[in-house]
């Protein structure tokens, strides 16, 4: 069994819409519909706004899933699984069996002009920012932090933050995050 296919399991059992579970987590419809439609898989951080927006622990989305079908392949010549957030921003996980890991890389690209939503995960987590092009605003507890290309940040993940693209053209980043301690 998939991710999506519990997901839709659980919503249906509690005789809640996409609308409603939307509405209560903050999760983008359109995000939701992927997930049950197995073309994605969403964040860890995802999973736990769905979970409290349905009333279960995040740990019911996980039972009876392998590490071998929880996660969707996207065709022969890819590798990762790729989440857009926005038109401005995408994030693609770089490892595979994520599950599994300590560390989530991820490959984050924002368009000229473009933010990532602000994020603020619980408490022992910990992200860790390389740059590779453009110029990044990371901004922390609203303390912006300026990055250029092969700068670094290491900060406390549990604090609201957000990504801003402050330069001209794409900025891409390499964005390292331990996983949500629950």
């Amino acid at each position: 069994m998939y991710i999506g296919e519990r997901l839709k399991a659980i919503r249906k059992s509690k005789k809640m819409s996409l609308t409603e579970v939307s509405e209560k987590s903050g999760v983008q419809m359109a995000t939701l519909s992927r997930i049950e439609n197995k073309k994605m898989v969403g964040s860890l951080e995802s999973h736990i706004q769905i979970a409290k927006a349905i009333g279960i622990d995040v740990t019911e989305l996980y039972k009876g899933l392998s590490q071998d079908n929880a996660f969707i392949e996207l065709g022969h010549d890819k590798h990762t699984d790729v989440f857009t957030h926005s038109d401005e921003a995408s994030f693609e996980i770089l490892t595979k069996n994520v599950m599994s890991k300590k560390m989530m890389p991820t490959l984050v690209r924002i368009e000229e002009g473009g933010k990532t939503n602000k994020e603020q995960t619980h408490g022992g987590t910990e992200k860790f920012i390389f740059v590779l092009d453009g110029t990044v605003e990371v901004n922390i507890n609203d303390q912006p932090f300026v990055l250029r290309k092969f700068n670094t940040l290491y900060f406390d993940a549990a604090l609201p933050h957000f990504f801003h693209n402050t330069g001209r053209g794409a900025a891409r980043f390499i964005c390292v995050g331990t996983p949500v301690s629950l």
